[in-house]
């Protein structure tokens, strides 16, 4: 039989023309008559639009358009709420938001022009922190409105009661910050008309029907009128989904000129336009007995979602539930507030809401467990949910390796050896957490499903076409190892089609760590619905029974007779030239058995959970405040590692992303306005600031994924901030609650230590 490639460290099938320079990216396009857009930004986090004068701008040579509020679509757009307008019209609401676009035949005229635009603006006063946008008295940042966007509520159980019965209750309050995705490639888009006067859009993003929508939606155009492509994307992780308006402002263009228009954010205008990770701030209180089970836990969170609120509802949402589902929990209170502010939009981000709760609960229950007496691996063992198990919303547990990330993690770093704090100004120490995440999410519409069609060419291999985004975590290899699998043929035999609204059949994208899951059960539905005509052909030709015959090798023989045989090619010919003959094409649809949550936010929302933990080993400089990690080890389990090439490269890359938004990465505003917008003063961790990162797999064969699969991109970025608080607090009893973790706020901490010190003697 051919040699499968599941299970075995398989390169992605699409990195050849990455590491050659051959891979087109939006931004490599060069289409006829091509213009080049640019957008102008508002200077101020708010101000009324009292005039805008376009007549100079529109007077340079080789300028073809400028766009405004007022010449443009009034079509809002958004996620939860539909509120932010392409470009503003009469107020803007943060610095950064896009109030014009031009469109020129080089993008050194575009600037130009965008330098002629007279935008006369009168400074309103500004709204920047969520307490400030609360209180009473305080206008609403949208008309009609007060600044509450969303307001998350739920009770189960008895929280009350069994606070009152717990040994320990522990409170704190927890605040972590926004982060910049970090992507290799800005957001680009080029949009264009054809011959029929359809809108064409090529563009970096992680779900192309999602794009089409919003498209459509704001261009008031049937969606039939647009294509979208997605070309290959530099990097996404989240803020490429549907939260940034370059396709949207490409395709203006592109309509209002009648020409191809390349719109390309640089890295400056990318920080201004990225949604951001969200900031939240995070009441938590835990009860727990004497063995360190939790009996009761009360969030308040209170989260900036900035000016518009795009996915931030949702990533709240994951902020306050899910975490409750990683333990055998019963009694359970949240309230979470989602406020505007006049500062530059946060959103979806890797992890989805899950790093900020994950950062309190993790650092909480280490806490606790020294409070207690008990090691912090043991508090993470008991109250861990097991498979089988339905947690307190309803959540249905597959499978968890938990328990076994615990061990992996744990015996790398040799967590129970005796643990040498250093001496003098450096001290070591160790510090572990744990996470769940989801694979798979029913919470957009009541359909979590994706389908695969395969087209099988006479020469015997195979196209897929699917809309499920690879943007560089390897959708399509994954893709390209199952149908080979299930056809028998080496992997160079499918080719997998880049995503295209006019080709393939209709998916969410890339988001919730669903696309493994999902789409890996529909390529096996269609793989298999591809085996199958093949079979029922050859056992036509053989008047043989289709059990007596398999496919390997690149063809289909009798089992008995191995020598009787024929090739895919040969048979995929044969079935195309013969009497009511086609070629093969086969679509494959699976939906996952899953519930939309009720009214009370209850329901077994995804197919599968994921689970990892996480141990590191820092230092701590006492002199200066420098944490550096010298150790990492992140444990994943992803249900069955179908390349465990591909898993390690995830979990490493996500280990690194949470590193450096605990200790290195930080937007800094001053006055609502972002000062640090590029890589020059944002500061991201270099390969000198981490160690040699290390990681396992646990694989718990998720009964619900192909082959045993489920999501192995995201779970891994949650545990690492808690952890390396945790081990900050081993290594020298400071307890940092405010992220990022910055050599001054550990001095300010070792400084308060040593008074209170000074104090009791």
């Amino acid at each position: 039989m051919t040699t499968s490639t599941l299970g075995q460290n398989t390169a992605q099938v699409n990195a050849r023309p990455k590491v050659l320079g051959r891979a087109q990216y939006a931004g490599d396009l060069k289409l006829p008559g091509m213009l080049h857009g640019k957008v102008l930004r508002s200077p101020y986090p708010h101000a009324r639009i009292v005039r805008i004068d376009t007549t100079a701008a529109l007077a340079l040579p080789g300028v073809h358009a400028v766009l405004t509020g007022a010449n443009t679509s009034a079509v809002p757009w958004g996620v939860h709420h539909k509120e932010r307008r392409t470009l503003a019209l009469d107020t803007v609401r943060f610095a950064g938001e896009e109030v014009a676009a031009v469109a020129a035949v080089s993008d050194e005229i575009a600037r130009d022009a965008l330098d002629l635009i007279e935008v006369h603006y009168e400074p309103l006063p500004a709204i920047l922190e969520p307490d400030q946008a609360l209180a009473e008295g305080t206008a609403g940042l949208h008309p009609g409105r007060d600044n509450l966007a969303h307001v998350i509520e739920y009770e189960r159980g008895d929280p009350d009661t069994a606070f009152a019965s717990a040994h320990l209750v522990h409170e704190q309050t927890y605040e972590t910050h926004a982060q910049y995705p970090g992507y290799m490639e800005p957001m680009a888009s080029v949009a264009a008309l054809d011959p029929d006067g359809r809108l064409q859009v090529w563009t970096s993003t992680q779900s192309a029907f999602l794009a089409r929508a919003r498209l459509a939606a704001v261009l008031q155009m049937p969606a039939s009128r647009i294509r979208v492509v997605q070309t290959t994307t530099g990097g996404g992780f989240g803020a490429k989904i549907v939260e940034d308006a370059n396709n949207l402002i490409a395709g203006m263009l592109a309509l209002a000129t009648g020409r191809p228009v390349r719109l390309v954010n640089n890295r400056i205008e990318d920080f201004l336009a990225a949604a951001t990770s969200l900031p939240e701030r995070i009441r938590l209180r835990l009860g727990m007995d004497s063995n360190g089970l939790i009996v009761a836990k009360e969030v308040d969170i209170l989260a900036n979602c900035g000016a518009y609120c795009g996915l931030s509802s949702e990533v709240m949402h994951v902020s306050a539930m899910r975490s409750d589902n990683m333990h055998r929990l019963a009694h359970v209170r949240s309230r979470a507030r989602l406020v505007y502010t006049h500062t530059p939009p946060h959103g979806a981000f890797r992890g989805f809401g899950g790093t900020q709760m994950l950062f309190a609960l993790n650092s909480h229950i280490d806490t606790m467990a020294r409070m207690l007496g008990l090691d912090t691996v043991q508090v993470h063992r008991i109250n861990a949910i097991g498979a089988g198990q339905t947690t307190v919303h309803g959540w249905r547990i597959g499978s968890t390796g938990l328990q076994q990330c615990l061990d992996q993690c744990t015996q790398a770093l040799s967590w129970h050896s005796p643990r040498p704090k250093g001496e003098g100004v450096l001290r070591r120490g160790k510090g572990v957490a744990a996470a769940m995440h989801v694979s798979g999410n029913r919470t957009i519409g009541n359909w979590d499903g994706s389908t695969v069609v395969i087209k099988m060419a006479e020469d015997g291999r195979v196209i897929v076409h699917s809309a499920e985004a690879d943007m560089g975590q390897g959708a399509m290899t994954m893709l390209a190892q199952i149908v080979a699998h299930e056809l028998g043929m080496p992997l160079s035999h499918v080719h997998v089609a880049t995503p295209d609204t006019d080709a393939a059949a209709f998916a969410i994208g890339s988001l919730a760590s669903r696309v493994t899951i999902v789409a890996g059960n529909a390529a096996i539905v269609a793989a298999r619905a591809a085996r199958d005509k093949l079979l029922a052909l050859a056992a036509q030709l053989w008047q043989l029974p289709p059990e007596d015959l398999e496919i390997t090798e690149g063809s289909v023989r009798v089992m008995r007779d191995p020598e009787r045989s024929m090739t895919l090619a040969a048979l995929a010919r044969q079935h195309i030239w013969r009497h009511g003959g086609h070629e093969i094409m086969v679509t494959g649809t699976w939906d996952a058995k899953t519930q939309m949550h009720a009214d009370d936010l209850s329901g077994n929302i995804a197919p599968g959970y994921s689970f990892a933990a996480q141990a590191v080993e820092i230092e701590v400089d006492t002199e200066t405040g420098q944490v550096r990690v010298i150790d990492s080890f992140v444990a994943d389990d992803c249900g069955k590692a179908l390349n465990p090439l591909a898993v390690h490269g995830q979990s490493n890359g996500a280990a690194a992303q949470a590193i450096g938004w605990t200790l290195y990465e930080q937007l800094h505003l001053e006055d609502g306005r972002i000062a640090n917008g590029n890589f020059a003063d944002y500061t991201m961790p270099t390969t000198e600031a981490l160690p040699a990162l290390r990681s396992g797999i646990v694989e718990s064969n998720d009964p619900n994924g192909p082959y045993g699969a489920k999501g192995a991109s995201e779970t891994a970025i949650l545990m690492g901030a808690p952890a390396i608080a945790n081990a900050i607090f081993d290594a020298v009893g400071v307890r940092i609650t405010q992220l990022p973790i910055t050599p001054e706020k550990v001095l300010a901490a070792l400084r308060e230590q040593a008074m209170g010190k000074r104090d009791h003697a």
